[in-house]
């Protein structure tokens, strides 16, 4: 398997997800911010023009960090990070769901829409005016998921899923794009502080 690879808080998932799994992938790096992505030879192999993207042994590509993750899971050694069973996979996918269309979704556009925006005002529909309402929207429901992981050690529970992966790739991001996290959600922050400790966090 070749990953497509780049800066930013998507491949990054993708590479902490492997490592957690124990693999590692070939790499091929994509200039993102030269807009390699939106060349024709990139967008033959993913037409949303999106880093990252999978190139699989059968010359098939996958994109989208969920369904790569799961794919991962599927064929890759070790415990499953997704979920043993239906009860457990189905709650890995609940909190991918809220956590993606509740936090990072909003985190990723309002950066999109301002720090962003010379980057992106060229390749995508952009809506600056957006911009502060959207990171509002990330910061109130962090405060609600601080008080849902109280007293956990993972999102989900007892053990790390794709959830924890894929919040602590673009908090980690948005702390580096003026949209750190409240420190004083107490429990975000520990969960935070053991996410970075990982190995895999560097990945």
């Amino acid at each position: 398997m070749k990953l497509y690879d780049s800066v930013g808080p998507n491949p990054h998932v993708v590479r902490m997800f492997a490592a957690e799994k124990g693999m590692k992938l070939d790499a091929v790096k994509i200039d993102l911010m030269g807009g390699e992505n939106r060349r024709s030879e990139f967008m033959a192999r993913n037409p949303a023009g999106q880093s990252p993207c999978l190139e699989l042994d059968n010359g098939q590509y996958l994109a989208e960090i969920t369904a790569i993750c799961e794919y991962l899971d599927e064929v890759g050694p070790g415990p499953s990070l997704i979920g043993a069973t239906a009860e457990e996979r189905a709650l890995t996918r609940m909190w991918v769901r809220r956590i993606d269309l509740n936090i990072v979704e909003n985190l990723a556009n309002g950066f999109r829409y301002a720090e962003g925006l010379p980057v992106f005002k060229d390749r995508i529909i952009t809506l600056p005016e957006a911009a502060e309402g959207l990171k509002r929207i990330a910061r109130e429901k962090l405060v609600w998921l601080n008080g849902l992981i109280a007293g956990r050690t993972f999102i989900a529970g007892d053990k790390l899923t794709l959830a924890d992966v894929l919040l602590y790739c673009f908090l980690a991001f948005g702390k580096n794009v003026g949209q750190p996290f409240d420190e004083n959600l107490t429990h975000v922050k520990a969960w935070y502080d053991r996410m970075g400790a990982r190995a895999s966090a560097k990945a």
